[in-house]
């Protein structure tokens, strides 16, 4: 699938900062994987869903739901929840919801339709070895625990949540565990991929590295 390029790693490495900039830079779409997990987090949230409810009762409110990404936005049923989503709340449900087989089985076809006419920069964790496996080109974009957690601080500072390193760092290592030991779609380094660590690297310097590995031949 040559018209994908698929970006993976844990929270806070800087996947969607890189992936919209390539996007932007080769004419591409651009798809947010992880927006869609927050907002089916947001939905179950609201409809007042628990992590222990049945897979029944998740897929019911999952199916009489739409969830769509355009131009840069989620929207739950037509209306732009970008903002919303935002939040340490959210962050951490959309990890605990994503280790639902029903969750991913929703989202699953909806991620792999938005290639069929458009080429596309996806990003989030499983785009890699479960989303994308056949994707033209595949990068796993990570950074050590206190870059990630320093980022997610501003991150949440920005949106005007107040939230301390030290609890930014125990979010992340919790979530890296959810996310690395659950039993559906595990997140790991796609044996093909390009793992690039952006810790000691500039925004301009991470995304010249991919740009150039992207540009090469197969």
């Amino acid at each position: 699938m040559k018209q994908v390029i698929a970006i993976d790693g844990p929270s806070g490495a800087g996947k969607t900062t890189i992936a919209r900039l390539i996007a932007k830079e080769l004419g591409f779409q651009y798809l947010d994987t992880g927006s869609l997990y927050r907002t089916v987090a947001l939905l179950l949230l609201r409809t007042g869903i628990r992590p222990d409810d049945s897979d029944d009762i998740i897929t019911a409110i999952l199916d009489n739901n739409r969830i769509t990404f355009t131009d840069g936005k989620v929207y739950l049923n037509g209306q732009d929840v970008s903002e919303d989503i935002r939040s340490a709340e959210i962050d951490h449900y959309a990890s605990v919801f994503s280790a639902r087989a029903v969750v991913r089985d929703f989202l699953l076809t909806a991620q792999r339709d938005a290639a069929l006419n458009s080429k596309l920069v996806v990003e989030g964790r499983d785009t890699t070895t479960v989303v994308f496996p056949d994707a033209g080109k595949k990068i796993y974009l990570d950074a050590s625990l206190e870059e990630r957690a320093a980022r997610r601080v501003l991150q949440f500072r920005e949106k005007g949540f107040d939230i301390t390193v030290e609890e930014s760092k125990k979010k992340i290592t919790e979530r890296d565990s959810r996310d690395t030991n659950r039993e559906i779609a595990p997140l790991k380094i796609a044996s093909d991929a390009l793992l690039v660590d952006s810790s000691n690297l500039s925004v301009e310097q991470v995304l010249k590295k991919i740009i150039d590995y992207i540009r090469t031949d197969p």
